[in-house]
């Protein structure tokens, strides 16, 4: 029993290591935590564009937040 589960846990993590490469490759700019947290939430049923929407929107408004910041410096 410990065998499988050593064994799902090794293809896991061999799959999140896949989608971290496709990600790099992609330029998402999401790290390994970010990455899991949005795969955790499409498997929950979350629509994936929708998800795109939304990191891109907090980008945005993450980069706006900071150009302000450094204009009132």
């Amino acid at each position: 029993m410990a065998s499988a589960a050593n064994t799902n846990m090794n293809a896991v993590r061999e799959t999140m290591d896949v989608l971290l490469e496709i990600s790099r490759l992609l330029n998402t700019g999401l790290d390994m935590e970010s990455l899991s947290i949005c795969v955790r939430l499409c498997e929950q049923g979350i629509n994936p564009e929708a998800l795109s929407s939304v990191i891109k929107e907090l980008r945005r408004a993450t980069d706006s937040l900071k150009a302000s910041e450094n204009s009132t410096s």
